[in-house]
């Protein structure tokens, strides 16, 4: 798929954050219809991150209430109900305000179990999706279909169904000028705001080279508990299997390689690399890699290297670096954000990052400040789903050992999803007489 620059801004769908695309009033679909100017959300996915966006939208300025919730389980719905009652809020002049006016949801509004997000998506205007990447686009579609403006976290699915799914609802959801704004929160960071205008001014050039990583210690593992079924112990260790997860090449490295994509101001048309299991190889891991390296080349030939590692006690670096035919930046992080230029390798431009707001604060002002003025002015869906798809596409590249190209990915019929949700149904991975999981075999295992 040949994307040049101006086709990538158009089908990007502002993807950058922030862009207005129109200032008209809402008329039958995307302005919240609360009797008081009072914008209701619901919280779709009650876990970490769902409960820390949920505090961040209860955190900005405008009149915001969230007044139902939803999870496959009912412990971590109460507990993201704990954790957000004990917050302390404040109004916009900055003084502090009783919880009940931001928290306001009883127990006849917290929905547990597979179909509890429809039950809670009607009761609100704006909609928070995150739970496990895996459900994101049935969850996506239906916040779409029921007219909700949506905070969706990254990744947006696992799989090439998925994707085309999340693909045909942003398109909806942009006819409804629906606000949609995709947790890849660097969009919304100042220092990567800055350097990607002076990247796309042409202040280095032309993009001919870089490398992206995430390379780190694992993350949390949850022991398989007597009577749990499988689908539950699945969902519990929901990191650790693909059709909810999509392998940390999709899940956390996401991040990343959409930032490969904002420079290169495109999308790859096809990848090549190599992964496995080196260290974290045990039965508790499911059936993901430890490691993923790929090689990304983009239309005009253009090759940027992809890392990422799950080894603990070994070097870590989560950041970005690219080449141009003029200069370089060698780094996104903090204060290190600096763009030079070969010839005498004079700064070009240096962030300070002292000061600079939280982006994960910054995504949800700048959404609940559109919503509150009746603005249509974010579209991330479409940019989301193609920085994921490019993720799978990678993982797609590791666990075949083949050359994969962007069609390929995206108009693969393989879905990993399980055909039935309930507690006693099995998902499509199942353990083995040994406990452990099949495992991706580059050179013999069918491209997933």
């Amino acid at each position: 798929m040949e994307t040049n620059r101006r086709e990538f801004l158009k089908t990007s769908s502002l993807f950058t954050g922030g862009a207005l695309l129109s200032s008209l009033p809402f008329s039958s679909y995307g302005y919240h219809n609360s009797a008081d100017d009072t914008i209701k959300i619901a919280l779709i996915g009650c876990g970490g991150r769902g409960s820390g966006a949920a505090a961040q939208a209860l955190s900005t300025t405008q009149n915001v209430k969230l007044v139902a919730m939803a999870d496959a389980f009912s412990d971590r719905l109460d507990d993201a109900y704990n954790a957000l009652t004990k917050r302390k809020y404040k109004d916009a002049a900055g003084a502090e305000i009783d919880v009940k006016s931001k928290v306001d949801v009883p127990q006849d509004r917290k929905f547990v179990g597979f179909d509890a997000y429809k039950q809670a998506i009607a009761l609100a205007d704006v909609v928070i999706l995150a739970t496990p990447p895996g459900f994101r686009p049935m969850h996506f579609e239906e916040a779409v279909k029921q007219n909700k403006h949506i905070f969706m976290e990254k990744p947006v699915a696992t799989d090439g169904p998925g994707i085309r799914k999340v693909l045909a609802a942003a398109e909806e959801a942009k006819r409804k000028k629906l606000n949609v704004v995709v947790g890849l929160q660097r969009h919304y960071q100042r220092n990567y705001r800055e350097a990607m205008n002076r990247i796309h001014d042409g202040k280095i050039g032309d993009i001919v080279g870089g490398s992206v990583y995430w390379v780190s210690g694992g993350v949390w593992n949850h022991p398989r508990k007597a009577g749990q079924t499988e689908m539950e112990y699945q969902m519990r260790n929901w990191y650790y299997f693909n059709w909810l997860c999509g392998d940390h090449i999709t899940e956390q490295h996401v991040h990343n390689i959409d930032v490969a994509n904002w420079a290169k101001q495109g999308y790859p048309v096809s990848a090549q690399g190599t992964g496995g299991r080196q260290i974290r190889a045990g039965k508790e891991f499911g059936e993901i890699f430890d490691h993923h390296i790929v090689d990304f080349t983009y239309a005009d030939g253009t090759l940027i290297n992809s890392q990422c590692r799950h080894y603990e006690g070994t070097y870590s670096k989560v950041d970005e670096q690219f080449l141009g035919t003029k200069g370089r930046i060698d780094s996104f992080n903090g204060n290190n954000t600096v763009l030079k230029s070969y010839k005498g390798n004079k700064v070009i431009y240096g962030h300070e990052g002292k000061g600079d707001r939280n982006p994960y604060q910054v995504e949800h002002d700048e959404l609940f400040a559109a919503i509150a003025k009746g603005e249509y002015k974010f579209a991330d869906a479409e940019n989301g789903a193609k920085s994921t798809l490019t993720s799978i596409m990678g993982r797609m590249a590791t666990y075949s050992g083949k050359l994969v190209k962007w069609e390929d990915a995206l108009n693969s019929n393989i879905s990993l999803f399980p055909e039935k949700l309930a507690w006693d149904a099995l998902p499509k991975l199942l353990p083995g007489p040994d406990g452990f999981y099949p495992v991706a075999v580059p050179g013999k295992s069918i491209v997933v």
